[in-house]
């Protein structure tokens, strides 16, 4: 056989073995999620987390300029040599594939989160109503703690890297309760990528070559907190969208910073009112008259800032990246960014907020 067949029929193989992978959940909790990954995440953190700029950002960077180059090359010549060319592409993709894969992304294969935790994933509207007026009182409580004027919207205090470091104190705290969400050697950044982030309609990212979690700059300070908790979950190995939500608002609220709860109580109220403004009209506008003017004017700015960005750019890109997830096993797409709801109205059934 030809080498030139050998890592396209190497990317079918992945392929299929994807495939066969969701049926073996426990064996990837076990051997990859608990082993293998755990001790290539923390090789790439110590060796990446200390440099002050994404590493994984410039790698992307210099690949991309190459890709073009690479087609600019090949422009005259693709319908001549189309088949030499669409094997050497497959080839690629298959590298990138594997590498993709075995660094992190056989997470989206793990065992459930609700599983590992023990939490009932279907609750009923009078459950949701219960938990979403105990959290606007709670984020009412912090809100006026902090103000002392509850329509005054939360500024937030502090610099990107300072909450960066301050992200530790959350998931110390929410560790001594789950082993499982120990984080250890910090390797948070903010994106050299920022604004086609924003255009894209993305708060961050994990990059699953460099183990870097990114987290766009330009973003509403008052969401800093939970989107840079959020894209830390990924890191230690959560692949879920709705998971990482849910890790990320414990990791918020348990920091003993004020502004940090108010990022996560806030965050998950935003989830629930929107779950309410689709079901019912009546009941969301009843919850909203009871949560504080400050509270709504923090939401108005995130509106306002995702607005100014909104074009058919982020819609192309949440169209893909819905069937990227759907085809790495998560079945809900971008819906599941909302489904860390299910878990935290059943994890809070029997515990104070």
């Amino acid at each position: 056989m030809k080498s030139k067949y050998t890592l396209p029929i190497f990317l079918l193989l992945q392929i299929i073995l994807l495939k066969i992978l969701p049926f073996f959940p426990e064996f990837i909790e076990r051997f990859y999620s608990k082993g293998f990954y755990l001790k290539i995440s923390y090789f790439s953190r110590i060796l990446l987390g200390k440099i002050p700029f994404s590493v994984g950002d410039c790698i992307y960077s210099i690949l991309i300029l190459l890709l073009i180059r690479w087609f600019w090359k090949i422009r005259k010549t693709w319908k001549i040599q189309w088949k030499d060319n669409l094997l050497k592409a497959l080839s690629i993709l298959s590298i990138f594939y594997f590498f993709f894969h075995i660094l992190w992304a056989l997470n989206y294969y793990r065992e459930p989160l609700f599983e590992k935790m023990k939490i009932q994933k279907e609750y009923t509207d009078a459950e949701l109503l219960v938990f979403t007026k105990k959290l606007i009182a709670k984020t009412n409580e912090i809100q006026f703690q902090i103000t002392q004027n509850d329509s005054a919207k939360i500024v937030f205090p502090y610099s990107q890297n300072q909450a960066f470091q301050m992200n530790l104190s959350g998931y110390k705290n929410l560790s001594r309760d789950y082993s499982y969400f120990k984080y250890e050697i910090i390797s948070v950044k903010k994106s050299l990528f920022s604004l086609p982030l924003t255009y894209m309609g993305f708060g961050g990212y994990l990059n699953p070559f460099t183990n870097e979690a990114q987290v766009n700059d330009l973003l509403p300070m008052y969401n800093f907190p939970i989107t840079s908790c959020h894209e830390m979950a990924h890191q230690m190995g959560y692949a879920s969208e709705s998971e990482c939500n849910f890790i990320g608002v414990l990791a918020a609220v348990k920091n003993n910073n004020l502004y940090y709860q108010y990022s996560g109580y806030s965050f998950a109220l935003r989830y629930c009112l929107g779950i309410w403004q689709a079901k019912d009209e009546k009941i969301f506008k009843q919850l909203k008259q009871t949560v504080h003017a400050g509270i709504l004017k923090n939401y108005q700015e995130s509106q306002d800032f995702w607005k100014q960005y909104d074009t058919f750019i982020d819609k192309g890109f949440h169209v893909f990246y819905d069937n990227f997830l759907k085809t790495n096993n998560q079945k809900d797409g971008m819906e599941g960014y909302s489904k860390f709801v299910d878990l935290m109205v059943n994890y809070y059934k029997t515990r104070p907020l």
